[in-house]
């Protein structure tokens, strides 16, 4: 694994004429990169210190829109600019772009230099000072679920997105002659995001036609949301660059099952896990069961992180593996929370709620809010749950993104552990998300009406 580059070593690469473009970017409210594309020689001559961009970047939509309602930014403001500021612990090659490196920025207030508090990066890094002045770290880890297409973005996007047809016709679900026939895709995006330091485990065939799972190996949050992104945004580069698309859409057709984007948390102290212990039946910590016990009862307050969009909740649905209550269960995929390595020092808990449209730093940092939380209260973990969880009697999780915004709004958690200007920042979001949908008129409405109304 080539992983990342010191300062020198991009320095020498540029001199070498190895690097000749360095891209500058920010993670955006909905995990996307965005950025600016640097000549090398420039950037390590002074852009390295710091460079620009418009505030709307953290106050838009998956468009690129501009709403209203924002306190943050607005027309009115005259949407000035941030600083980003490269955290150059993160530079690294781009091995998939000719010539390329890369470096993700911290976003600073233009005049003071602090962090933007409802950045996602700045978010994160907030719960993770809570957990180090408690004498913990988090080594958490994501999994990465995506159709394939036979179709290009350009000729999906030309078609109106209605002749999408998977890359398979099988149920692809650890298939190896099926994902042989898709390793045009998924084996240089193994072999770059390795060499971009991404410590990539596996790719296998999902559960359904065309999907496939990456998964990459746990690491400390921060790394990990950071691989995530990367990762993600690899994925469309390189399917792009073969010819094909590639979606991260929770629940692209009413037939198919949805993607999800499952985290595995667990905690540690001076290297080892401290969710672990030997003499609990399932190798539990007490630390571990107050945690756990965090993210069941405020599993409502952050779903809206889980799940941002309209779409988000259309994959909840029973016999999906996608799950519907909230419940822990040992080694069960129909629960939310899943314990997995039961016994053993791996033990570590799975929330298996969200999909793949998560930003991974929004949702690592409302698991990491509340099972914190579970800790300070001492909360006692109910007993685990048998059987299928579809069928369970416990709390659902929100049926909609208007529930999960009023469950958000309603948070006193996450307002002490984010801060009310975050919390008023992301319900406008989801606010947006919802009037946005409910201007338009549906082919289903369409269909279903045109005639028989």
């Amino acid at each position: 694994m080539s992983g990342t580059l010191s300062f020198e070593d991009l320095k020498a690469r540029v001199e070498a004429g190895e690097i000749d473009t360095v891209l500058t970017c920010i993670v955006d409210m909905q995990g996307r990169l965005m950025g600016k594309r640097f000549h090398a020689k420039h950037f390590i001559a002074g852009a390295w210190e710091e460079t620009h961009c418009c505030n709307y970047l953290l106050a838009t939509d998956l468009a690129m829109s501009t709403p209203e309602g924002y306190a943050s930014t607005s027309w009115s403001a005259g949407y000035g600019d941030y600083v980003m500021k490269p955290d150059l612990s993160t530079l690294r090659p781009m091995p998939w772009l000719e010539g390329t490196a890369m470096v993700l920025c911290d976003v600073l207030d233009h005049h003071t230099h602090k962090e933007i508090p409802h950045s996602p990066r700045a978010i994160l890094k907030k719960q993770l000072a809570r957990l180090e002045a408690m004498g913990f770290d988090a080594m958490m880890a994501t999994e990465l679920e995506f159709f394939l297409f036979e179709k290009s973005f350009e000729e999906l996007r030309k078609d109106g997105y209605r002749d999408l047809a998977p890359l398979s016709g099988i149920n692809e679900d650890y298939h190896i002659l099926q994902t042989t026939k898709e390793e045009h895709v998924m084996r240089p995006l193994r072999n770059h995001l390795w060499d971009a330091g991404i410590p990539i485990e596996n790719t296998k065939g999902e559960a359904e036609t065309g999907q496939e799972e990456l998964n990459i190996k746990y690491a400390p949050a921060l790394n990990t949301a950071d691989y995530h992104t990367i990762a993600k945004h690899a994925t469309k580069e390189i399917a792009w660059q073969q010819g094909r698309a590639v979606t991260f859409l929770p629940k692209w057709s009413a037939d198919k099952v949805g993607s999800s984007s499952h985290v595995h948390q667990s905690l540690w102290k001076d290297g080892k896990p401290v969710f672990f212990d030997p003499e609990d039946d399932l190798g539990m910590s007490a630390l571990m069961k107050n945690y756990v016990a965090g993210l069941l009862k405020y599993a409502g307050d952050y779903t809206y992180f889980l799940a941002p969009y309209i779409n988000s909740y259309k994959r909840f649905q029973k016999g999906s593996f996608a799950p519907t209550r909230i419940i822990w269960s040992i080694d069960n995929r129909t629960a939310g929370f899943r314990l997995c390595g039961d016994g053993t020092k791996a033990v570590r808990i799975e929330c298996r709620v969200g999909g793949s449209d998560i930003n991974p730093y929004l949702a690592m940092a409302a698991l990491l809010a509340a099972g914190i939380k579970g800790i300070e209260e001492g909360l006692e973990l109910q007993a685990p749950f048998k059987g299928d969880a579809y069928e369970g009697k416990s709390g659902h999780i929100p049926h909609t993104l208007r529930d999960a915004r009023e469950a958000l709004l309603a948070s006193d958690m996450l307002r002490e552990a984010l801060g009310d200007d975050v919390i008023t920042h992301y319900a406008r979001a989801a606010e947006w998300e919802i009037d946005d949908f409910n201007r338009v008129v549906t082919d289903y409405e369409v269909a279903r009406g045109f005639e028989l109304v």
